[in-house]
């Protein structure tokens, strides 16, 4: 059996949004204090012992939440024409983390985002 790798790093960031078409208090202008929680599978160790170093993890995370942080999502790109659910959010970090770190051994598995201590989607595209 083929060995595999599972670490998780968790960052966050603070952003507000409107949820168009929704038929509730979300279609006003609200905000979060969204937790991120970023999974990477690997199927081998470099010659350290590692499979990434979580720096690179965590650097990639937070780069990509640095864009969206104190902003106001419908304004920013890809937001400005999808609605910011937490569940568009959530694939919008999958994708981008993984444009950065994904190679032929390591691979982002999933993004869970946290929109409050009780409500998180989980995303993949396994």
């Amino acid at each position: 059996m083929a060995a595999r790798y599972t670490l998780k790093v968790v960052t966050d960031f603070a952003s507000a949004h409107t949820l168009r078409d929704y038929p509730g208090a979300c279609s006003r202008m609200h905000g979060h204090n969204w937790k991120v929680e970023v999974e990477v599978r690997a199927s081998r160790l470099d010659d350290t012992g590692m499979a990434i170093d979580f720096k690179h993890i965590k650097r990639a995370a937070r780069e990509l939440g640095d864009k969206l942080d104190h902003r106001y999502l419908n304004e920013i790109p890809p937001f400005d024409k999808i609605n910011p659910t937490a569940e568009n959010i959530a694939a919008y970090l999958y994708r981008g983390i993984g444009e950065q770190i994904n190679n032929e051994h390591i691979q982002v598995c999933a993004v869970t985002l946290w929109e409050t201590e009780r409500a998180c989607v989980r995303y993949t595209e396994e």
